[in-house]
């Protein structure tokens, strides 16, 4: 038996294998994909995984100071003309609530409050702590958003490429070396000081939402002027793709079956809605194309975030769909379980 150490030193070198692997074959994003496929075939094999921890949450910082950085005066100044796209978001989380919930109550068998947190298109971790927090079955979810954001990642850079016709060798970032000492200091200052400072005030997603806003508010105050170097983008690719894997540690044959393959199916679910979203506020002329795929697509923040900066899409749009849908659901999403809750309560005779 592996010591918590041991088998957090096996996990790492499963992911850097992942990584190997994908470059020397040629496969795309091997920072991403090949930590996600090596973690994932080991957890599926009961290889006994697990997260590297801190380094991981600290890795999702390089995240939001690259979303930060990309809020810039010109992103400011073009709000007024996202405003029809965002004001979307809401029908479309409600769109997906309404097919979601009832899909996991029948298909999956779900109780209504697991069904209701695995239908919300939030964060995986925040969706997570809310379920366990109104007495949803937390290993259905966790298994759920998991497997939506593992689908979601292959599923969107394949139909960038074939779909769109969109290349994903675009450098993320430059080479350390060719950023002034200053930079550097200045996003590594933002990064400790708002993952901190947001860990402080109970913010959910504190590591990349904390950066982000210290992030943005250099860059609009004129103090940032870059993005993280490839390195450290790099790093962050390696731990969003480790972390999605090892998700799946411990996965039992009849958790695969009806929890993980039925999630997957409704990823499908998730994508025709999403189509419908992209072809309307693309063939209304509200977005381009990519952004508007980019910005409706329900994978996670920060995985589309990462694939926008791959894809060389307009970041700053992008990012303030997915934060608006994000605060929706981190907002709206306790009440509606709270109402779920009471209803049958009030069912039941005096």
């Amino acid at each position: 038996m592996l010591s918590l150490a041991g088998r957090k030193v096996l996990t790492l070198l499963l992911g850097l294998g992942g990584v190997a692997a994908f470059w020397l074959l040629g496969l795309p994003l091997p920072f991403l994909f090949g930590p996600m496929t090596a973690c994932l075939v080991a957890a599926l094999l009961r290889a006994p995984l697990t997260g590297p921890g801190r380094i991981s949450v600290a890795a999702r910082t390089v995240l939001g100071v690259a979303i930060g950085a990309s809020v810039t005066p010109e992103v400011i100044q073009r709000l007024p003309s996202m405003l029809a796209s965002v004001a979307l978001v809401p029908v479309y989380i409600v769109a997906i609530v309404l097919v979601g919930v009832p899909f996991f109550r029948r298909i999956c068998g779900f109780d209504p409050i697991t069904a209701f947190y695995a239908a919300m298109p939030g964060g995986a971790a925040d969706m997570t702590i809310f379920g366990q927090e109104a007495g949803a079955n937390v290993r259905q979810l966790s298994l759920v958003h998991v497997t939506r954001l593992m689908v979601i990642l292959v599923l969107v850079p394949f139909l960038l490429v074939h779909l769109y016709g969109v290349g994903l060798g675009n450098p993320v970032g430059p080479p350390a070396t060719d950023l002034p000492l200053s930079e550097l200091a200045t996003m590594l200052a933002a990064a400790i000081l708002g993952w901190k400072a947001a860990e402080r005030a109970g913010l959910f997603g504190a590591a990349i939402l904390g950066p982000l806003i210290v992030a943005a508010i250099l860059s609009l105050a004129g103090f940032l002027h870059m993005r993280p170097p490839r390195e450290a983008l790099w790093a962050a690719q390696f731990f969003i793709g480790l972390g999605i894997g090892i998700g799946y540690a411990g996965v039992t044959l009849r958790e695969f079956r009806d929890t993980v393959m039925g999630s997957a199916a409704f990823v499908l679910i998730l994508a025709a809605l999403a189509a419908i979203v992209t072809e309307t506020v693309t063939l209304t002329g509200i977005a381009p194309p990519v952004e508007g795929f980019l910005a409706f697509a329900p994978g996670g923040q920060a995985e589309m975030s990462m694939l926008a900066i791959i894809a060389g899409a307009d970041l700053g749009f992008v990012v303030i769909h997915h934060l608006t849908r994000i605060l929706l659901v981190i907002l709206g999403a306790p009440l509606v379980a709270r109402w779920l809750i009471r209803v049958p309560d009030e069912r039941k005779p005096s």
